[in-house]
């Protein structure tokens, strides 16, 4: 997976581990697309899941990571798109079956609720684990169907 472009996103609560886990998938050769924020000034999460939608539904990258407080109002922000399939994960077993099952294309961490080196390992988890297929497929499909029409 390395020198895949990848996506992220914080509001200011989650800035921190955005910021490090940045440094991190620099350090692995992956392209990386800051979608903010740039601080840790007060910002409303759900204009990051958003951006990141539009990242991920344009092309522009090709899987994401979100940060917030605790991971849960970002994530429901970009899962409101059927392009997006953000996962909120805690630990290395939900990063890995996030993408054997769900073929999550976004992982989501809540800075005040994970440990700094519990999300760099899930990450690493989540980056370098493939989608299982299978059984699981349809299910897939079914997630990215667009409800609205």
């Amino acid at each position: 997976m390395a020198g895949a472009r990848i996506a992220v996103a914080s509001d200011h609560a989650g800035f921190d581990l955005k910021e490090l886990l940045k440094r991190d998938l620099l350090e692995a050769g992956h392209d990386v697309l800051d979608l903010g924020t740039n601080s840790a000034t007060s910002v409303d999460y759900p204009d990051f899941g958003h951006a990141m939608a539009q990242a991920i539904g344009s092309g522009e990258a090709g899987r994401g990571v979100l940060v917030c407080g605790t991971g849960i109002g970002i994530s429901i922000a970009a899962n409101r798109h059927p392009q997006v399939r953000a996962a909120l994960v805690h630990d290395e077993t939900s990063a890995r079956l996030s993408r054997e099952h769900n073929d999550a294309n976004v992982v989501a961490f809540g800075q005040r609720l994970i440990g700094t080196e519990t999300a760099r390992a899930s990450l690493k988890v989540f980056l370098n684990t493939a989608f299982e297929g299978g059984r699981h497929a349809g299910r897939v499909a079914k997630l990215s169907k667009d409800l609205t029409k």
